[in-house]
């Protein structure tokens, strides 16, 4: 629908007083605080896509994925029996099996993400990125982190992306799309909220900021601008299964409870669920656990007391 793309304004200066506001938030304390913790824990999607992965590291954060907090904290907060775990683990599509294997042997439902499309630059043709995408899934990769091709942003080509995209969602088959918008590399606002309405108009079940390889990666600007598409999106059509991820550079959780209270505000608690938001870090499950740990202690844990992600 190239109505709705022609019609697009995003007010800047609007979106940054308000992101600026959001940074002034104050943020919650005590056992409210522990709470939206372990709702961002379920939220997470644990990665490692490092040119020297490999099976045991892979597999080592397969059993963080499955235990992401300590199991006397989990029970100091009477949250043992809940089944806390992430929301998915991501990796590239060359340890998609790993993952599934390891998932598999621990006994847990875990669904694994695949990075896929030419990521994270997406400058591979258009074959090869289908092709990548139909093997992810065939390794066993239930949700696919697609990239789009930035130069179709850049020159208005907004049909031809919206055939990527749908070629893209069509090779996912059974499996969920995430469609990374690599929004540092967009240009403006505006291209970033049409970039969005075409992932989503194409089928995709995510709309993600960003691969976390950019210079400029999740931005709450960017996180105003993509909730409020998918806010429209809604609106226009009433569908209300897109989910929002976003992804890079997201490190403390602090930052963690600001992305989950800016989700809440923008789209309504029914969002703040792992079926429609996601965050994706790589780090930021340690500083959680850390958090967690000082809330029940008192004090902080040595380096040695948490395991690893």
């Amino acid at each position: 629908e190239l109505g709705w793309i022609s019609r697009v304004y995003v007010n800047r200066p609007a979106v940054v007083r308000h992101a600026e506001q959001i940074k002034k938030w104050k943020t919650v304390k005590g056992n409210w605080q522990a709470a939206w913790l372990l709702k961002a824990v379920t939220c997470i999607d644990l990665t490692t896509l490092s040119g020297d992965d490999a099976p045991s590291n892979v597999q080592r954060l397969c059993f963080k994925a499955k235990h992401p907090i300590r199991e006397d904290l989990l029970k100091a907060l009477d949250m043992h029996d809940k089944g806390i775990t992430v929301g998915a683990v991501c990796v590239y599509p060359a340890r998609v099996s790993d993952a599934v294997n390891t998932l598999k042997a621990a006994g847990c439902n875990i669904p694994v993400a695949s990075v896929a499309a030419g990521f994270p630059s997406g400058q591979t043709p258009l074959e090869t990125k289908l092709a990548e995408i139909r093997l992810a899934v065939e390794y066993g990769a239930r949700e696919i982190d697609i990239v789009i091709s930035r130069s179709l942003v850049l020159t208005g080509q907004w049909e031809g992306l919206y055939e990527e995209i749908r070629l893209c969602r069509a090779a996912c088959g059974e499996a969920h799309m995430k469609t990374i918008l690599a929004t540092g590399e967009l240009g403006s606002l505006a291209n970033v909220y049409k970039a969005s309405m075409i992932a989503m108009m194409a089928g995709s079940d995510f709309i993600k900021t960003s691969t976390g390889k950019e210079v400029e990666n999740a931005t709450f600007p960017v996180g105003i601008v993509m909730m409020r598409a998918i806010k429209e999106y809604y609106w226009q059509t009433g569908y209300k299964v897109v989910g929002f991820k976003p992804a890079g550079g997201i490190r403390t959780a602090e930052e963690a409870i600001t992305w989950l209270m800016l989700v809440k505000e923008e789209l309504g608690v029914e969002w703040l669920t792992p079926e429609l938001f996601r965050l994706g870090a790589s780090s930021l499950l340690g500083d959680i656990e850390q958090q967690i740990f000082y809330h029940v202690t008192g004090s902080y844990a040595l380096q040695h007391e948490l395991a690893m992600a």
